[in-house]
């Protein structure tokens, strides 16, 4: 038998004592001039709280008013190993006095070469790959659909209902997260469809997993496919391996297998969006290694870059342009980026955050399913590794969902120093750096009980 592992280690670089310090008001008078700027200066945005920060190191975050905070949400997904961590300083500033920018799209590095070649090696198929580096996750689905569309010169792709795969016009032809997102841009980049997604805890159809036979799933050849979407001008099927801004919703078992059938059966890529829960995050090093299926286009971005902007789309190598010109980008494999990269995956390694994940994602959903047996008001506790969610609905026994009350809870936890993101209609998202530790994950679940209690 194999040896067994150690425990996951915390990083000797940071402390685990740490405790929230809430000085005064948030924002206080620093911050609220921020605040008040910001307003006046920028174009409106997803500002999701009067947080403006100053510094921040592991899963600590100070404002500009002095007040420390626990952080939950890594930077929206991007500090999977944590703020500030000193090797991936070190590694950004050795880099950047050599050299901040060569254009790695249209001259050669070593750097580049050695980060696609990780990348290669850690992306689920043991087939030839080739790699193309982009500044952001919605640049890497926009890379992935010219990609999936040059290729077999089909024009659909299509999409779950409640997918997030970015906001420009390309990538907005898939994503269908919220409303708001698409108001007032039709047309798009043409050529996107969405089926329901595989939600059981608010099945589309009204049905019961197991009994339900995964007709979400099936539906897909069964309707659609015999009605308004002729497989064979299909190019591609985008789907998020744990839906992200739509909910946090994951696939029950056997989904993705039966998506991929007829995906296969059609001559259809399966493009794989790890934006979101890539890199660790939910144990795996992508999220869609739990569901057994093997993608032909992955998408990758927020924690690639360990802070910085870097994203990057991997497919089989069959896949890859005749000719140069028809994709391309300036900052493709920014050197300093690329710096970075390497030095994050080195730490998810050395660190052995993979593990890290799954042991503190496992501690998080049972302290948050023993907040569920308190509070009623939490719905559902679901999740993989730690990227988990609760969503939360009224008491009327119809899992109707509680927006406004989700909302009071948000601020009354930043208010008591914890730093958290909503996700689909009615569900909090807990997604703290994998350096986290049990204590500190412990801290957190007190602020958020005092905080439902107060909303």
């Amino acid at each position: 038998m194999p040896p067994k592992k150690a425990p996951a280690q915390v990083s000797p670089d940071r402390a685990s004592n740490d405790r929230v310090d809430v000085r005064g008001p948030i924002p206080g008078p620093k911050g609220a001039r921020i605040v008040e700027e910001d307003t006046r200066l920028m174009m409106t945005g997803t500002k999701i709280a009067p947080l403006a920060v100053e510094r921040a190191s592991g899963v600590w975050v100070t404002d500009v008013d002095g007040n420390r905070l626990l952080d939950f949400t890594s930077g929206v997904g991007v500090l999977n190993a944590g703020y500030s961590h000193p090797a991936v300083v070190r590694a950004v500033q050795e880099q950047a006095e050599k050299l901040m920018h060569f254009a790695g799209a249209d001259y050669y590095y070593e750097s580049q070469n050695r980060l696609a070649e990780r990348l290669t090696e850690l992306t689920p198929g043991k087939f030839e790959k080739k790699v193309f580096f982009t500044n952001s996750g919605t640049e890497s689905v926009e890379a992935a659909v010219k990609i999936a569309k040059w290729q077999n010169s089909r024009p659909i792709v299509v999409g779950l209902l409640g997918g997030f795969h970015g906001r420009s016009m390309g990538a907005l032809t898939v994503t269908a997260s919220k409303p708001s997102q698409r108001r007032r841009f039709d047309a798009f980049a043409g050529g996107g469809h969405h089926i329901p997604p595989p939600y059981c805890y608010r099945c589309p159809y009204h049905l019961e997993y197991p009994s339900c036979d995964l007709y979400c799933a099936k539906i897909l050849k069964e309707l659609y496919f015999e009605t308004s979407i002729p497989p064979q001008d299909v190019a591609a099927f985008v789907a998020e391996p744990v839906l992200g801004e739509g909910g946090y919703v994951v696939p029950p078992k056997g989904w993705h297998q039966a998506i991929k059938s007829i995906l296969d059966e059609n001559g259809i890529l399966f493009i794989d969006d790890e934006v979101q829960a890539g890199f660790g995050r939910t144990g795996k090093w992508f999220a869609v290694e739990h569901h057994g299926i093997i993608p032909d286009i992955v998408t990758a971005a927020k924690s690639l870059g360990g802070g910085l902007p870097l994203g990057a789309v991997v497919f089989r190598k069959e896949l890859d342009f005749t000719y140069p010109g028809a994709h391309s980008s300036t900052f493709s494999g920014n050197l300093v980026s690329v710096a970075a990269g390497l030095a994050t995956l080195d730490v998810i390694e050395r660190e052995r955050l993979l593990d890290a994940a799954t042991a503190r994602g496992a501690h998080l959903i049972a302290r948050l399913k023993e907040l569920q047996q308190k509070h009623p008001v939490i719905g559902d506790v679901r999740g993989l590794g730690l990227m988990i969610a609760t969503e939360f609905v009224e008491a009327d026994g119809k899992r109707t969902p509680a927006v406004a009350r989700r909302d009071r809870i948000l601020k009354e936890a930043l208010t008591r120093g914890l730093i958290l993101l909503p996700c689909g209609k009615s569900s909090i998202r807990y997604i703290p750096p994998l350096v986290v530790t049990d204590e500190e994950l412990d801290q957190g679940i007190d602020i958020l009980d005092q905080a439902i209690r107060a909303a």
